[in-house]
């Protein structure tokens, strides 16, 4: 008989993201928030590549859809600019798998301000070629980022502070529960 239980490492992981991401629709500073933190995580330990991407997209998703419904009024499956959005967040999850193999502080540091970069990066780019906002210029895209930079400072606050929780925190709890260990 086949033993169709979900695992116990899997569970843990999915349930550490999906509350990342629901830790969203609390009050919190502009910009301070997990998302980057919840990629990282999941690139870094779900073993299936799949589950990865996967689930930490649809958790961002999700959690979008709340978001949307409150600024909005209504449920906004994709806001303009989405695409870039969630294509910097995928980037983000690869880097998490690609350099967070081994816990330490360096490269935790390194991961975090790296994915608040390419956040920044892509996501701001995101909205200078929408087209609405600025020129198609190199002026307006020297615009559209010198606007993005007052929120910069809680981007890298908010990545650093949750990234460090999370890892750290899971951590620890595979020192207590060997179970979360990989084999």
């Amino acid at each position: 008989m086949k033993n169709n239980r979900i695992p116990l490492r899997f569970a843990v992981i999915s349930a550490i993201v999906l509350t990342l991401a629901l830790s969203r629709l609390l009050p919190h500073p502009f910009n301070f928030s997990p998302i980057a933190a919840l990629a990282l995580f999941g690139g870094a330990h779900y073993t299936n590549r799949w589950a990865a991407y996967l689930i930490p997209l649809l958790a961002l998703w999700f959690s979008d859809l709340f978001l949307n419904y409150t600024f909005f009024g209504s449920f906004v499956p994709f806001y303009q600019g989405a695409i870039f959005t969630y294509a910097a967040f995928a980037l983000i999850v690869l880097l998490g798998s690609i350099t967070l193999k081994k816990l330490s502080v360096n490269n935790i540091l390194f991961t975090s301000l790296s994915a608040s970069i390419i956040f920044f990066t892509v996501s701001n780019f995101g909205v200078w070629i929408s087209g609405t906002m600025y020129p198609l210029t190199s002026q307006g895209l020297l615009a559209c980022y010198s606007a993005a930079i007052p929120f910069f400072r809680n981007t890298l606050a908010g990545d650093l502070v949750y990234s460090f929780a999370v890892f750290y925190g899971f951590a620890y709890a595979q020192s207590r529960l060997p179970q979360l260990k990989t084999a």
